[in-house]
């Protein structure tokens, strides 16, 4: 537990977050053991094991979804994540922690709220 902490504490630092973002993170991480063996299998093998889902989503469909829906944001690179993969899957693997608990807030996201980078989508 203490290198899962070490972990959760350098990628919150690297991707720009502070202590009280750390600790709702390790919180809501140690109380969800699917997701907790994913974040684990990351932090070990520096990749996705994609076992934990939420209605079928993945942590990877998440990053996938985030680059897509913060695509004009990254351009004009507001968003803190362009150059900062550290921050991409800390929002992610917070992202899919969230889903668990209002999966239909974020999966209906997911399936309408898209990159702008399409004729006719404004």
């Amino acid at each position: 537990m203490d290198r899962l902490k070490e972990f959760v504490k350098k990628l919150c630092r690297y991707g720009g977050e502070g202590e009280e973002f750390e600790t709702q993170f390790l919180t809501a991480l140690s109380a969800d053991e699917e997701i907790l063996a994913e974040f684990t299998y990351y932090m070990d093998h520096g990749d996705f094991a994609c076992r934990a889902k939420v209605q079928g989503y993945t942590v990877v469909d998440i990053m996938i979804w985030q680059m897509d829906h913060f695509k004009a944001r990254l351009d004009r690179d507001n968003t803190g994540t362009r150059q900062n993969p550290d921050r991409m899957v800390l929002l992610a693997f917070d992202t899919l922690l969230k889903m668990r608990k209002e999966p239909e807030k974020y999966t209906s996201k997911m399936r309408q709220e898209t990159g702008t980078d399409y004729e006719g989508k404004y």
